[in-house]
């Protein structure tokens, strides 16, 4: 099985999170950032990974640190998981539609972090969540997993929609690319023979 358990403890946060590669996309995701906490469990069903996530952040500040350090630690909690990378498609892509948005994501489990995230979301907060933080959580994921990451946003007016179509993008991504390849399931897929 492909697990991990990672915590994270700093002045600002104190987070643990838990994934299965090979999970069924369960999830039990607490933050004390509802919407956020919405968007993880989009992530985990979409993916097909089994995700626990406890949280506790300088909320009474903003949620930055909380957003961004979960990112961080997700991030960390994936590479760990995946390990060597031995056998999976390491690619994924989707275009995915919900409703007026449709956001396209393409991922190289690639351990070559970069993130392009070129998303237009028209309103500063979606409920009490500053969606400045959308870019950001996605930036610690990509650099904390190893992840070369595209995402972008095609059509969209609704910012709920649009953020909520790019953590389902991403997923279906995520869940193809970790998939097992079944004509190379012993191999690392890479010329290079490593990444």
């Amino acid at each position: 099985m492909r697990t991990a358990k990672i915590t994270r403890k700093t002045a600002e946060t104190d987070i643990s999170v838990e994934i299965n590669l090979d999970g069924t996309g369960t999830y039990d995701n607490q933050t004390g950032v509802g919407f956020f906490d919405h968007m993880l469990d989009q992530l985990a069903r979409h993916a097909l990974v089994d995700m626990t996530i406890r949280a506790k952040g300088d909320l009474h500040i903003d949620d930055h640190h909380t957003v961004e350090d979960t990112g961080i630690a997700l991030g960390q909690a994936l590479a760990q998981a995946i390990g060597d990378k031995r056998g999976i498609v390491r690619y994924g892509a989707c275009h995915l539609p919900m409703d007026d948005a449709q956001i396209r994501c393409a991922l190289d489990l690639s351990g070559r972090p970069f993130l392009i995230c070129n998303l237009d979301i028209p309103t500063q907060k979606i409920g009490t969540f500053d969606t400045e933080l959308v870019r950001e959580f996605f930036q610690a994921f990509a650099t904390h997993g190893g992840i070369t990451l595209h995402i972008d946003q095609l059509h969209g007016f609704n910012s709920h929609h649009i953020v909520e179509a790019a953590f389902k993008a991403v997923a279906r991504a995520l869940r193809d690319a970790l998939e097992t390849d079944p004509r190379k399931a012993d191999e690392i897929p890479s010329t290079k023979g490593t990444l």
